[in-house]
């Protein structure tokens, strides 16, 4: 009996082409994993793959047919995944999946892609100087919550999903962690809010609809990253001390509303196409967050009331909140266990964790039960495919430990007793 749901991360290319894939998914003890739908850029590595180490996944791409009546008409268009096999690796590794008796959840990321960014700057976040983040793309934009909304109802569109996680459903900010990075390090906390505050055509629009003039709120931005770096201001000063309680509050209503315009558009689409997929929502308990986690409270999860449809607010439209918790450190415990203090009891917490850096190898196992402890209900496991054999082995100590000492012994051998990287090919 396992006491908290467990979930393996993955991508297509995992699944494809290894035949030792579900064999090692099992014996890790993992029923049910979350397969990329929809990803950003990046550089995968493959260490238990038979016919490659590295896949070069060079821009933000769809894992399903880009359609071209869905997307007929739009500016905003997802790019197709050619360095993976055939036109729908989602669902051919889907079907694969479900085939052995593991359920797949979508993993879809949303507001993120820096070819849309880099092609059409206008839909892109920008700071107060005018900075472009290519990356990150803003909810402010309508063109941006109907690309989300039609991605997530392509991602899910004809294929059998179990469940959906959704990434990025917000806004993201000045940090990217991307593209050798050359930004970590040098503005601290304070200074990163600031530098994130979107200052687009939408959003200043937005402010002057309020009556604020974006102007002001640029001159005010612009000192506080200036006083945070000379010093005069804390590195983790709060946004009210930074640019005053009005601007402050303004700014995070703007980001708040159409962050929500863009989650309701997301989940419509998908409750479409997948009426009865288990929802998973990326997010943290942090009003200022602008990361793929997006800042959650109890109204995140709630529907609004609309009396003609008979919406009931007190029913959550969203079935579990997932955080991010991968340095194992006391910091993590007790972010996730923040969250948890701000969701109603009905919605499940996840914890995110990973075998990678930066996690500590010698903490990682205890750490995953330290965030048990402190109120999740769910572990999510990062990575199934870029974990190397010693991660595999932590990965299947992890979910050793979700198991109850009063499991019945039904006589069959644990399917986590097997060495995992014994299914794999040899380095």
């Amino acid at each position: 009996m396992v006491t908290a749901r467990v979930v393996g991360y993955a991508y297509p290319w995992d699944v494809l082409g290894d035949p030792a894939f579900v064999s090692r998914v099992r014996a890790l003890g993992v029923t049910e994993v979350a397969l990329a739908a929809s990803y950003h850029a990046t550089r995968a590595a493959t260490p238990l793959h038979p016919q490659h180490l590295v896949v070069e996944a060079r821009e933000a791409a769809l894992y399903r047919p880009v359609r071209q009546r869905a997307w007929a008409g739009h500016r905003l268009v997802p790019l197709a995944a050619d360095w993976v096999p055939g036109d729908d690796p989602f669902g051919a590794a889907t079907v694969r999946l479900r085939a052995a008796g593991i359920a797949v959840t979508a993993w879809i990321v949303l507001a993120h892609a820096t070819h849309l960014g880099t092609a059409h700057p206008d839909v892109a976040v920008r700071n107060y100087r005018g900075d472009c983040y290519p990356y990150a793309l803003c909810p402010a934009n309508p063109e941006v919550r109907q690309y989300a909304a039609t991605l997530a109802a392509e991602a899910v569109r004809g294929v059998p999903v179990d469940g959906v996680s959704l990434e990025a459903c917000g806004q993201l900010g000045v940090a990217h962690h991307g593209r050798h990075e050359k930004t970590a390090g040098v503005f601290p906390p304070a200074a990163q809010r600031a530098l994130s505050v979107c200052c687009c055509g939408y959003c200043t629009a937005d402010w002057i609809r309020r009556g604020q003039d974006p102007d002001q709120v640029a001159e005010r931005l612009s000192a506080a990253v200036a006083g945070v770096l000379a010093g005069t201001h804390g590195a983790d000063a709060p946004m009210s001390e930074l640019v005053g309680d009005r601007i402050a509050e303004l700014v995070l209503a703007t980001r708040r509303d159409f962050a929500a315009a863009l989650r309701a558009d997301v989940l419509a689409a998908v409750h479409r196409h997948a009426p009865s997929a288990r929802i998973t929502l990326h997010g943290r308990a942090e009003p200022w967050a602008t990361s793929p986690d997006v800042a959650v409270d109890a109204d995140t999860v709630r529907p609004v009331a609309d009396p003609a449809a008979g919406a009931d607010p007190a029913v959550p439209v969203v079935d579990a909140v997932l955080t991010a918790c991968w340095p194992t450190t006391s910091a993590s415990v007790e972010a996730l266990a923040h969250t948890r203090s701000v969701l109603p009891d009905e919605v499940a917490l996840g914890a995110y964790l990973t075998v990678l850096p930066p996690a500590d190898p010698a903490r990682v196992v205890d750490h995953a039960g330290a965030l048990l402890g402190a109120g999740a209900t769910e572990l999510h496991l990062y990575h199934l495919g870029l974990a190397p054999p010693g991660g595999q082995q932590q990965l299947a100590e992890i979910v050793r430990r979700c198991r109850t000492d009063e499991s019945p012994d039904d006589g069959e051998p644990d399917p986590t007793d097997a060495d995992p990287t014994e299914l794999g090919p040899s380095l």
